[in-house]
């Protein structure tokens, strides 16, 4: 899988987790906290942040509740510091 592919899978599943409320790239883009032309060139595979395939390994080397649990706690540290 391509990481555009995985950028538009999770852009696809933060839209059903608002129950199919459409967010627009720029929307992503301010929640990522990056250029909406940056966002742009990801999810068209024009670009690719390098670290993005390395993190997708290393979380896919982990068992699944491993792997959920770092991702929360990545993402309460973003949200406090972020």
């Amino acid at each position: 899988m391509k990481t555009n592919d995985i950028f538009n899978l999770l852009h696809n599943a933060v839209e059903s987790k608002f129950f199919g409320k459409k967010i627009s790239q720029r929307e992503m883009a301010d929640r990522l906290d990056v250029s909406m032309r940056t966002y742009q060139d990801w999810k068209l595979g024009n670009s690719q942040p390098q670290a993005a395939t390395a993190i997708f390994k290393m979380l896919g080397e982990l068992d699944e509740s491993d792997a959920l649990r770092i991702i929360k706690r990545i993402s309460n540290e973003l949200k406090e510091h972020g």
